[in-house]
C-alpha cells in the first residue's frame, strides 16, 4: 500500500529545526543553510498542510496550535527515523559502544583508565572517536562523550559534571632542578601554548590575569595546536605548560611532571560526561557513564 500523503523530508527536517529554536536564524545555522533557505521549506510545509503552523513576530516564531501538534508528531517521528537509519548504518546493538572526547581527555586520561572498565564489561565493541570540538558532533556521532566545557553543552547535549577545573604550570623535574617559580618569574621561562583555536580553555595571559600579572611578556614560547603534544614536550623538559588538574594526574604520580609553581586558576569550567539528549540510551552507554561518575568521584 502507498504509503501517502508524505510532505518533502527537508521541510519537516527545516520545521522541526525551526520549532526547536524558535528561530529561523538559528535553525539555518544549525542545518548549514540561509535563513531564506528554512523559511522557504517550511512555507513549502505549509502549503502542502493547507496549514499554518507559525505566528511569525518581529523576534520570535511561535507555533500554532496546528503547529503545536504536528510538531510533537514530527519531532518524535525524526528522531525514530535516525535511530532506526543509525542501527542499519552501524548495526549497532546494546553492547556497542562509540565514545567521543578530544585529544587530551583520550590520551591524557581515558587511555590509561580505559582497560578498567573493559575489564568490567569485557563484552563491549568499544569505538573511540577522538574530536576536540564537541559542538561539531552530531547526535548520531556518539553514545557518550567526555569533555570539557566552560560555556554549556550545546544543544540538543545533556550533560553530567564530573570534575571542576583547576589549571597549574607543570614541567619536567629536571627543567627547573627542584626549583618552584614565583608567578612573575614564569613570562622569563619557555612556555608551551596552545593555539588560541582552542578558545574555551584557559590561555597563558588569562591564567596570568588571574594571578594578578596582567602584563605578562613572554620572551620564548612554542605554539601548537594539539594539547598532548605540548604535555609530551614538557614532559621532555622542553619548557612549561598549564596543565589542567585530573587529566595530568598520572603523568603528577609518575613523577614525570611536577607543578612549576604553587599558583593555579579556574575559568569555572569543568569536565563533563555528555550524550544526545535525544536518543534512546544504549545499555552500554548507561554503564560507561555510571562508571564515569564512579571512576570522578562525582557521587560524593
Amino acid at each position: 500500500m502507498r504509503i501517502s500523503p508524505l510532505p518533502p523530508l527537508p521541510c519537516l527536517v527545516a520545521f522541526e529545526a525551526a520549532m526547536r529554536h524558535g528561530s529561523f536564524t538559528r535553525a539555518a545555522a544549525e542545518l548549514h543553510l540561509t535563513q531564506s533557505a528554512i523559511s522557504r521549506q517550511v512555507a513549502q510545509l505549509e502549503r502542502f498542510l493547507g496549514k499554518k503552523l507559525f505566528i511569525r513576530e518581529t523576534r520570535a516564531l511561535r507555533l500554532t496550535v496546528s503547529g503545536q501538534q504536528y510538531a510533537e508528531q514530527v519531532r518524535r517521528l525524526l528522531v525514530d527515523c535516525a535511530e532506526a537509519t543509525e542501527d542499519v548504518m552501524k548495526r549497532k546493538g546494546q553492547v556497542e559502544l562509540t565514545i567521543a572526547c578530544s585529544s587530551g581527555v583520550a590520551v591524557l586520561w581515558l587511555a590509561p583508565r580505559l582497560p578498567a572498565f573493559r575489564a568490567r564489561h569485557p563484552d563491549f565493541r568499544i569505538r573511540l572517536v577522538v574530536n576536540d570540538s564537541l559542538a561539531s558532533l552530531a547526535g548520531t556521532d556518539f553514545d557518550i562523550g567526555l569533555y570539557y566545557l566552560r560555556e554549556g553543552a550545546p544543544s540538543g547535549v545533556a550533560s553530567r559534571r564530573l570534575y571542576d577545573e583547576e589549571v597549574f604550570p607543570v614541567c619536567a623535574p629536571h627543567y627547573l632542578n627542584g626549583r618552584t617559580l614565583a608567578v612573575a618569574d614564569l613570562p622569563r621561562e619557555s612556555l608551551l601554548v596552545l593555539e588560541d583555536a582552542q578558545r574555551q580553555w584557559m590561555s597563558w595571559p588569562a591564567w596570568f590575569a588571574r594571578n594578578g600579572l596582567r602584563e605578562a611578556r613572554v620572551e620564548r614560547e612554542v605554539v601548537v595546536n594539539t594539547y598532548p603534544v605540548l604535555v609530551q614536550m614538557a614532559i621532555e623538559g622542553q619548557g612549561i605548560v598549564l596543565g589542567w588538574r585530573h587529566m595530568i594526574d598520572r603523568c603528577l604520580e609518575a613523577g614525570v611532571l611536577v607543578r612549576a609553581c604553587e599558583a593555579s586558576a579556574s575559568m569555572g569550567g569543568g569536565y563533563y560526561a555528555v550524550w544526545p539528549r535525544d536518543r534512546a540510551e544504549p545499555a552500554a552507554a548507561r554503564a560507561f557513564r555510571q562508571w564515569l561518575v564512579e571512576e570522578s568521584g562525582a557521587d560524593a
